[in-house]
């Protein structure tokens, strides 16, 4: 089980039909929807404002979502959250992806099928455009996205929602191999290219 506190008598909410990481921890206001995947040490503070995850939405290893008082701090449906991404206080909107490392700041809003960069930052009070790719310190709007990145976007979570699926059904603490063993098999899970992959292919048939 994960690590939930509760404070100020607010207990913290997670669907049946979610993976919450036994490592992750939820404090206070914090509620998770159907089919949400929240990654190991994983940080959800709502012990200011609210956190919200909405179906289908993704939180990956070491990520943190808080924010101050008052305010919301929401991953839309499909919302597609990176290893070590920080969210404040800001918005993030359905089909959205926060790359890798990426920070978003306090009232940030970004819209429907936009991608932020690994590592970016994007100052408070920035309203993102839907299909927008932003990228930089600070970030800045780049481009609008192609429908095959949003396609890559969307075939990527799509394997984190299986991913929850197969956790909820086999992952199980245990205890360590001393070595493989022979004919060890491999995770079948299906694969998903690089977006760097993608540009290439696209580059090779233009």
């Amino acid at each position: 089980m994960p690590k939930v506190y509760a404070i100020d008598g607010i207990v913290p909410v997670v669907h049946p039909e979610a993976f919450v990481h036994p490592s992750a921890v939820l404090i206070g206001d914090v509620i998770v929807g159907a089919g949400c995947y929240i990654g190991p040490c994983a940080s959800l503070r709502g012990d200011f404002g609210r956190i919200i995850l909405e179906a289908g939405a993704n939180l990956q290893d070491t990520c943190v979502m808080h924010g101050f008082p008052g305010t919301d701090t929401v991953v839309e449906p499909d919302g597609h959250i990176g290893h070590g991404a920080v969210l404040h206080g800001c918005r993030v909107g359905a089909n959205a992806m926060v790359g890798m490392n990426a920070v978003i700041m306090d009232n940030v809003t970004i819209g429907e099928s936009s991608i932020i960069a690994a590592m970016a930052f994007v100052k408070a009070n920035l309203e993102i455009p839907p299909r927008s790719l932003v990228a930089g310190v600070p970030g800045r709007i780049l481009r609008e996205l192609t429908d095959e990145e949003i396609a890559w976007k969307r075939e990527g979570t799509a394997c984190y929602q299986r991913l929850s699926v197969r956790s909820l059904g086999t992952m199980r603490e245990t205890e360590a191999l001393t070595e493989p063993e022979p004919d060890r098999p491999r995770i079948t899970a299906e694969d998903v290219e690089p977006l760097y992959r993608l540009r290439e292919q696209q580059g090779k048939d233009q």
